[in-house]
């Protein structure tokens, strides 16, 4: 399965207007965004866990990012409620859960061979940095000189630019935007290549975006 594959191309897609498609734990569901692979793939995603469902224990040989969305995410390490934003390095393993169901964005198979940079933030954790232009305030939730990832909360109609030098991935948390001809609902999620500026402009409620700056693949990402 290939879906969005061609990072030299912007993509904006539209998750939240996507059906749910089953995956192999019953009562967890995804909505596909990227994927090289099958089963075991190269992929970015939103995954709904339904009250009481789980996933098998398995290791994630190339390391998975995710944020929590809504609800409370679970695994024998602790309780991830809506806003937390962790790390799982290469090797890692767990076996995730919600007792009273959630959604999360997840990045899977996309980390450096070489990164062991385990990162944990619960919300309102992290780094408050100073906002850009149109945002009122901005958290730096990973920063490893190769790519960095925040947290920003955009003002009610406000324009606003990312500069994108290396590559970059926003996900709409909360709030509306619009990017060109596009008007974006929570769930959106956008890809840049390198050297291609983002420019948006929140809605009259204000726009939450996770913001990840940096490669889009990177040359030594986990073999797989």
């Amino acid at each position: 399965m290939r879906i969005n594959d061609d990072f030299t191309r912007p993509v904006i897609v539209h998750a939240a207007r996507q059906d749910w498609i089953a995956s192999p734990a019953a009562g967890v569901d995804r909505r596909m965004l990227f994927r090289i692979g099958d089963e075991k793939a190269r992929a970015t995603s939103i995954v709904r866990y339904a009250p009481g469902s789980a996933f098998p224990r398995h290791t994630h040989t190339g390391g998975e990012e995710f944020v929590v969305l809504d609800g409370v995410f679970q695994d024998e390490h602790g309780d991830y409620p809506a806003g937390s934003y962790i790390r799982n390095t290469p090797g890692t393993s767990h076996v995730p859960a919600s007792k009273g169901g959630c959604t999360i964005f997840v990045r899977l198979w996309q980390f450096r061979s070489d990164d062991q940079a385990q990162t944990v933030r619960q919300p309102g954790e992290g780094q408050r940095v100073p906002p850009r232009a149109g945002a009122a305030a901005a958290t730096l939730l990973f920063d490893d000189g190769r790519e960095e990832v925040r947290f920003e909360d955009w003002q009610p109609d406000a324009s606003v630019t990312v500069e994108n030098s290396k590559g970059l991935e926003l996900l709409l948390v909360s709030g509306g935007l619009r990017i060109g001809k596009e008007t974006l609902e929570p769930q959106a999620w956008v890809r840049l290549p390198a050297g291609m500026a983002l420019e948006a402009q929140a809605s009259h409620d204000g726009a939450r975006v996770w913001i990840k700056r940096g490669p889009l693949m990177h040359e030594n990402v986990c073999a797989f």
